[in-house]
């Protein structure tokens, strides 16, 4: 792969990061991009009819999304190849009562999603996107219907203000100790009689969209503070990629580029499905817990097997996933910290994590079936394993692999600053991975 395609791809990650501030906002630039290739849309309350070689998407929460382009084969007898990822990172997102004022500030209430990093959230620009349900049509304040739109102010609109160091001496020894139901609270402005509320400013941004509304028809929202610093390379060779929510839209991203980039034929059905709420444990109608995929998968069998009753499970016997989510590249100031033997280096390829405790789903059969792609893209993989006297996290991978029962392995491109508000990764590997990921395809 020449130096040219290895930027273009790493240069589009960032481009595809900033275009998702939320799980709302990669949703819809993952869609944008499939529609761009001939992907189309389904929905899950009609019928299917699917034939060979179409391609098609759906969508579930507005949070997660599948999409697949069917084989020249049935998936009775050439299974699946999917790669599965998560839409959503750890971050603060607004109470449903948010406004409040505390000497003289206004400011707006704060939930921690996921393992955050919360030192990482003090004194940056920080700026609200999300959803709004607004209860359109009707006359006289009856009828109606409830619709979601996607609103991001692009613009800084709140700060989490550290403490001066003349307060607080012991910082840089004891350490930042943070409260965050008491010390998160963003501030949004200075407390006056005439000030906007949340409310009339949704009302505003929804305008700037397009959607006339009024704060009464507001039903509900889910919205997210994000950095407003845009994604960046550095280094001396601009070998480092700086963006937010690197875990895990760099997953996300390589799946979808992989997926746009194989071969228009191919006999196995190629999936790509990007969940909700892994970082919170998949527990929810559209993250990996849930049925979402299986439905998926037993609809296009029904569509496009040979009908027999056993169909679905010859297909699981025959198909294969990658749970693609971001791995621990070693780290320079901390390596005790990591297993000696298995200290991913960033800029050195795919790593392949494993647990035998099943937090991975990785085993010897996936673990050789992954190295062989590698090795059929001209790329030697990594291997990552926690300290043993470490917990271990988890991925999508040993859910899906118990709601399906097909063989798994679990990959990611190593990274340092996991769950900061900026994490980092280097350029060269998002090539690397897209081109395994597009030999599964092919």
């Amino acid at each position: 792969m020449s130096p040219t395609d290895t930027d273009a791809l790493a240069n589009d990650l960032l481009a595809y990061i900033d275009a998702s501030p939320t799980p709302y906002h990669a949703v819809r630039e993952t869609a944008r991009r499939l529609e761009q290739a001939g992907y189309r849309a389904l929905d899950e309350r009609e019928s299917w009819s699917l034939e060979p070689g179409a391609r098609v998407y759906v969508t579930r929460g507005d949070t997660s999304i599948a999409a697949f382009q069917l084989g020249t084969s049935p998936v009775d007898r050439a299974g699946f190849r999917l790669v599965g990822a998560h839409t959503d990172s750890p971050n603060l997102r607004l109470k449903p009562h948010a406004e409040l004022t505390r000497n003289g500030y206004r400011q707006l209430g704060v939930e921690v999603y996921g393992g955050v990093l919360l030192h990482t959230w003090t004194d940056r620009d920080l700026s609200l996107a999300g959803r709004v349900v607004v209860m359109e049509g009707g006359k006289g304040g009856k009828g109606g219907v409830p619709r979601s739109h996607l609103v991001d102010f692009r613009k800084p609109l709140l700060r989490v203000p550290n403490l001066a160091i003349h307060l607080n001496r012991a910082v840089n020894t004891d350490g930042l100790k943070l409260n965050p139901q008491d010390h998160m609270v963003p501030v949004l402005g200075l407390e006056h009689a005439d000030a906007t509320d949340l409310r009339a400013m949704l009302v505003n941004e929804l305008a700037r969209g397009g959607v006339k509304t009024e704060a009464a028809n507001i039903l509900g929202f889910d919205l997210c503070l994000y950095d407003l610093q845009p994604s960046t390379r550095s280094g001396a060779r601009s070998e480092f990629l700086h963006a937010p929510r690197l875990d895990n839209l760099a997953s996300c991203h390589a799946g979808l580029s992989a997926l746009l980039s194989a071969p228009d034929s191919r006999e196995a059905t190629s999936g790509l499905i990007l969940f909700d709420h892994e970082e919170v444990g998949s527990r929810s109608a559209q993250g990996a817990a849930s049925p979402f995929l299986r439905s998926l998968l037993e609809r296009i069998t029904l569509a496009h097997s040979d009908g027999k009753p056993d169909a679905f499970h010859r297909a699981m016997a025959q198909s294969f996933l990658v749970s693609a989510d971001m791995a621990h590249a070693v780290h320079p100031n901390y390596p005790s910290l990591h297993e000696p033997k298995h200290q991913p280096q960033m800029g050195a390829g795919p790593v392949i994590k494993s647990n035998v405790n099943q937090s991975y789903a990785t085993d010897g059969e996936s673990w050789a079936y992954f190295a062989t792609l590698c090795r059929s893209a001209g790329v030697t993989p990594q291997h990552f394993v926690t300290r043993t006297d470490l917990g271990c996290g988890s991925t999508i991978g040993p859910i899906s692999a118990g709601q399906l029962g097909i063989r798994t392995v679990d990959v990611g491109n190593p990274m340092l600053s996991m769950h900061s508000i900026r994490e980092m990764a280097c350029a060269s590997d998002v090539a690397a991975m897209v081109a395994v990921l597009r030999r599964l395809y092919a």
